[in-house]
């Protein structure tokens, strides 16, 4: 058996795999059930298409690809990071209830840099 045959064996298993997990992963974004399970779903999907272009990359041997996941990986960061503070600055307000029935602490201080009126 020849290197090219086990690389083209486990290559396509890898992207078995990967097409599982992307389905898998995307049941959940759109499932939920709350906001930070959709927002750690979508950063899994950005390693998935990671894990994609780097299956691909290997297979075909073209190299710029490895570039493309790269940045691919620097972009779904700082998504996640901005899909955070998002959550972090726009929470519950004080008193309201979640979907599993957590309550806002009272008196919840102002986000910084933002004067309260």
């Amino acid at each position: 058996m020849g290197a090219a045959t086990v690389i083209s064996f486990a290559s396509s298993i890898a992207l078995f795999l990967m097409c599982a997990a992307f389905f898998l992963t995307a049941l959940r974004v759109v499932r939920g059930p709350t906001l930070p399970d959709r927002i750690v779903a979508l950063d899994m999907l950005a390693g998935i298409a990671i894990g994609f272009i780097a299956v691909v990359a290997i297979r075909t041997g073209f190299n710029l690809y490895i570039d493309i996941a790269i940045a691919l990986g620097l972009v779904g960061f700082l998504a996640t990071v901005a899909f955070a503070r998002f959550v972090l600055r726009h929470g519950l307000e004080p008193g309201e209830e979640d979907e599993a029935g957590r309550t806002a602490r009272r008196g919840r201080p102002a986000a910084k840099g933002r004067a309260r009126r």
